[in-house]
């Protein structure tokens, strides 16, 4: 098993990160562009797997379409492929079929899709055999699993032969990147009404508009460098962050606002944003509800610094790339972080004991953000990080760009 050593960090930095572009808008820019039938006007797209995943499988004339382990590119692919009435079989790793996709095959046979599951009822592998409309125009879909399902059956909305009303049941969960899919929409053409005091979206028949069209970089990634400053034991110690917007579509950057209590001010330089350390909070409460790909990253910087964390809306955690909540807990552990349900609710207290310990080393879970999400960690002491190869997912330069900072060595 290949394992990194970090070693402590005990100098100061001043450094610019040249942040890798978004996997969540370049995702979307795929669906949308290939249904515009648009050709190479996408520039800055991620060097994410599952990123480049995408662009290979539209690519494909093949009859199978393996996503590996990319849940985005599944969602999204099942729905494209299902409104060009293309026949394929959906499949990945073993851990991509056992995430349930059953709430988006519903909703697209109900629209026409026909769909059949090639082995466990409601999980891929799927079998795609074409697409005749069945004349329903009005479609609900509940809110509270995944906003990936929502975003796919809005890519294709337009193509509906009479557009589509979308009545999102339930609580909504991940709501900026709803808004994020309709504002790519918007970008490429398509007008629609979003009313998010009923839940209801609605898009009329239309055409999508091939436009060029250029990617920002990574909230999401830039989240861990958020962590670095944080726990930097130099007060002068610096980040920039490149290619961020002032004014993003991606939810993530909230996490201005909550690292403002952990330690860290950012402020937009006009190149991207600049992180510098400021006193923390005595504690924390957030809703994670919009931006459930922060938890991790905020769970062990909280943890690190002994503040005390309140978590709500990370009930989606356990069906990601694996159950985080689980994975968050036995490694919090190893830095004397106790991650527990207090309330029936789905609320969580994170607190933490000290105690001492030499060299933690932290599995990964197959999971990216458990290897990005810990690594800062070796700001305060060395630290081992486990099957490290799982950044290709979303950050294939991650230990490239912490090597500025981090010695790293494989062991």
């Amino acid at each position: 098993m290949k394992k990194l050593l970090l070693h402590k960090v005990s100098k100061s930095f001043q450094t610019e990160i040249p942040l890798p572009s978004s996997k969540s808008e370049s995702n979307r820019a795929l669906i949308i562009n290939a249904l515009a039938g648009g050709k190479d006007n996408l520039s800055n797209l991620a060097e994410a797997r599952d990123t480049q995943t995408m662009m290979r499988l539209l690519a494909s004339d093949d009859a199978v379409a393996d996503v590996i382990d990319a849940g985005t590119t599944m969602r999204f692919l099942t729905a494209y492929f299902a409104i060009t009435g293309q026949q394929k079989t959906m499949t990945g790793t073993p851990r991509m079929c056992d995430r349930p996709i059953g709430i988006l095959v519903d909703a697209l046979r109900t629209l026409g899709a026909e769909i059949e599951y090639v082995k466990n009822e409601g999980y891929p592998p799927l079998n795609l055999k074409g697409f005749n409309f069945s004349g329903n125009n009005h479609l609900k879909i509940r809110g509270d699993v995944s906003s990936q399902y929502i975003s796919a059956i809005l890519m294709i909305a337009p193509l509906l032969p009479e557009g589509l009303v979308l009545e999102i049941t339930g609580e909504l969960g991940s709501k900026p990147y709803i808004e994020m899919t309709l504002q790519q929409m918007a970008c490429f053409g398509i007008d629609f009404k979003a009313d998010w005091a009923s839940k209801t979206i609605t898009v009329p028949a239309q055409k999508y508009q091939a436009i060029p069209y250029a990617i920002e970089s990574d909230w999401s990634g830039a989240s861990y460098w958020f962590t670095v400053v944080a726990l930097s034991e130099n007060p002068d110690a610096s980040l920039e962050l490149l290619g961020l917007k002032e004014n993003s579509l991606q939810g993530d950057s909230v996490v201005t606002q909550i690292m403002s209590h952990l330690g860290v001010k950012s402020e937009y330089t006009g190149r991207g944003f600049k992180l510098t350390k400021i006193k923390e909070a005595e504690s924390l409460e957030w809703d994670f509800t919009n931006c459930p790909d922060l938890a991790q990253t905020i769970c062990v910087v909280a943890s690190a610094k002994n503040i005390p964390l309140t978590l709500t809306g990370i009930e989606s955690l356990k069906v990601k790339e694996t159950d985080r909540i689980f994975a968050l807990q036995t490694e919090l552990a190893k830095i004397g972080g106790k991650l527990v349900e207090i309330e029936t609710n789905h609320k969580y207290l994170l607190t933490t004991d000290q105690i001492s310990f030499d060299k933690p080393a932290f599995h990964t879970y197959d999971d990216h953000r458990m290897a990005m999400a810990f690594a800062p960690l070796a700001l305060s002491y060395d630290v081992i990080i486990e099957e490290p190869d799982v950044v290709v997912k979303s950050y294939p330069s991650f230990w490239k760009h912490l090597s500025a900072i981090v010695e790293i060595e494989e062991i």
